[in-house]
């Protein structure tokens, strides 16, 4: 067998181009959101009112999942990312605007919060569009049998901007405050607009252009059903995200449990992201498709437990090793799941199937972040996150025992099959 090239898709000029875009946008984006939630919180106190940003995005994230990625499959994907990215933008100068003293001086506290929620809720909107263009954009950059390491560092890059976007959103909070944070947000978004076109335009690959858009959901939905791969690690990782949100919860953490500020907060919310990125990069050089379906099983335990030590802990380092091992195995089970997803998903369906992804496992960060706000309105912080992540490792269990198929998953057939192509 010839010897794999860990940098195959890297040699590709577009492609790293989309990488820096990707980078970009993702690293404005989880600025963003840390931003917001930092400001909610320091507004309200009040644990639910981090739940509610989560419940804000997830609700038109969820509504126009499938119906986006009709649109995705049905039109060219660079243009569409430029108006994806056009909205974006609108959306973080509003939150700049909304957090200069100069216009909202004379508002109510109320009246700021729910003009936060309402931009967080149209930014839903956007992101149930992102998720499947870019997925169905990367496609068109590189060559199939080059998909699976693409796949990996795509996933890298993502997980390189979640590090450094909420160590550099909680550092500058505290270097110059939450309103030029937002400013530098916009910035970024406004650079990864003109970048976008030093991508040329890719064809539309779907041979049913103008298909009856209930007939183009269901096609999309009963493909991800019927392949048990597929549809067993989105279910997962559904479900271990749900109830390991405790990521949402790190306002409350920083403040008033370890006690360590904004610039604490910016090294807790990068813990998770650093272990996974690195990760990822491990997995470049040491493809995990043998045995696939087990090492997604043992990584999501992994996470259950790292959860649970997070919220026991009340020492800061401790908390930090605890959610750096929670993106450590986070990192395993996101390349296993995106190779998946890169290598069964036909070119036409990429568009819908990716948006049930994102409403399988994407939306699930949200929603999560929503149950473990009322979780910990209702019997505290540290015991929201204890069921958290109990509730993820009975997921894993349960799974394990009655879906023996599902153990034993192995890629490397398909792997294998799509570098002949």
């Amino acid at each position: 067998m010839a010897k794999k090239d860990p940098y195959a898709a890297l040699r590709i000029k577009e492609f790293n181009i989309f990488l820096l875009l990707r980078f970009a946008l993702v690293f404005g984006w989880s600025m963003q959101f840390i931003i917001i939630e930092w400001q909610v919180y320091s507004i309200t106190k009040d644990p639910l009112s981090l739940g509610i940003i989560g419940l804000m995005e997830i609700i038109p994230a969820l509504s126009m999942a499938l119906f986006a990625g009709h649109i995705v499959d049905q039109n060219e994907k660079r243009n569409l990312l430029a108006k994806c990215i056009a909205f974006f933008s609108l959306i973080s100068l509003g939150l700049f605007l909304l957090t200069w003293p100069r216009i909202v001086a004379d508002w109510s506290t109320n009246t700021i919060l729910y003009c936060i929620y309402a931009l967080v809720f149209f930014g839903g909107f956007i992101r149930s569009f992102f998720g499947p263009t870019i997925f169905s954009l990367i496609a068109l950059i590189v060559p199939k049998k080059i998909y699976p390491n693409a796949a990996t560092w795509s996933s890298s890059t993502w997980q390189m901007a979640s590090v450094l976007g909420p160590a550099t959103a909680g550092f500058l909070i505290s270097a110059i405050g939450v309103h030029w944070s937002l400013c530098f947000v916009f910035g970024l978004v406004m650079f990864s607009f003109i970048v976008l076109f030093r991508i040329k335009k890719k064809p539309i690959l779907n041979p049913k252009i103008g298909e009856p858009v209930m007939q183009s959901l269901k096609e999309g939905l009963q493909f991800v059903f019927k392949t048990k791969a597929v549809l067993g690690a989105l279910t997962l990782d559904m479900v271990a995200v749900l109830f390991g949100g405790a990521v949402a919860l790190l306002p409350i953490f920083a403040q008033d449990i370890l006690k360590v500020g904004s610039e604490g907060f910016g090294v807790l919310r990068a813990a998770p992201a650093v272990g996974a990125f690195l990760t990822m990069l491990a997995t470049a050089y040491l493809p995990i498709s043998k045995n696939a379906g087990m090492k997604l099983l043992v990584a999501i335990f992994g996470f259950g437990v790292s959860i649970i030590v997070f919220g026991l802990s009340s020492i800061f380092w401790i908390s930090v090793v605890a959610l750096f091992f929670s993106g450590v195995t986070d990192g395993v089970s996101m390349v296993i799941r995106q190779t998946i997803l890169q290598i069964k998903t036909p070119d036409h369906m990429r568009g819908r199937v990716s948006s049930v992804n994102s409403m399988f496992v994407g939306s699930s960060n949200e929603l999560g972040a929503f149950e473990s706000g009322v979780t910990a309105k209702l019997f505290g912080t540290v015991t929201a996150v204890v069921f958290g992540g109990t509730m993820t490792l009975i997921t894993v269990l349960t799974t394990g025992i009655v879906s023996p198929s599902f153990r034993k998953l192995d890629l490397r057939k398909d792997i294998e099959e799509h570098e002949k192509d």
